[in-house]
């Protein structure tokens, strides 16, 4: 909850991507957990407003040997989806594995790794920091890269393909 990384990525599968915005949203460690959720609200509220995406992608948690990690990532991402369906936007989640996979082709690659090929696959000047930062991004990657595919394939199963989108470009926002 000390830093969540928001992206906004535009782009579509097969297409080159575009960055749009990165950033982190951040809390005080000292503050209390309600103020830190109000403030993560007000800082996700911002980006929607100031970014307006098409989608909201979220990380979905996992457990993890620290409780309080999980607990505070939880409900950061609680705080996400509320702003998202506040607005009316589709909320999907990616485990940080397909994440990995999708942006490097391994879903056991590190930080730096992801972080490298955000760099290059955004043909950024820089790297993203902090990895935060970068992880957002992967994130919009990876949803550009197989939502859409995974949308499609459910609208056929659906026998329908009146909820896929024409050729336009989608875009992104992650919240990690």
């Amino acid at each position: 909850m000390t830093r969540c990384g928001v992206g906004v990525v535009d782009g579509a599968p097969g297409q080159p991507l575009r960055m749009v915005g990165v950033g982190v949203v951040r809390t005080p460690a000292e503050e209390e957990v309600p103020r830190r959720l109000l403030a993560i609200e007000q800082g996700l509220e911002s980006w929607l407003d100031a970014h307006r995406p098409d989608i909201v992608a979220i990380e979905r948690v996992f457990a993890q040997h620290n409780v309080r990690t999980v607990m505070g990532t939880a409900q950061a991402s609680a705080v996400a989806m509320l702003c998202a369906t506040r607005r009316g936007l589709p909320v999907v989640l990616h485990t940080p594995s397909e994440v990995k996979a999708a942006v490097t082709g391994s879903g056991r690659a590190d930080k730096a790794q992801v972080t490298a090929m955000v760099t290059r696959l955004l043909r950024l000047d820089a790297p993203p920091k902090p990895a935060d930062a970068a992880d957002a991004l992967a994130l919009s990657i990876c949803h550009i890269w197989r939502g859409s595919a995974s949308a499609k394939l459910a609208a056929a199963l659906a026998g329908t393909t009146s909820s896929v989108r024409p050729a336009r470009p989608a875009r992104k926002e992650y919240r990690a």
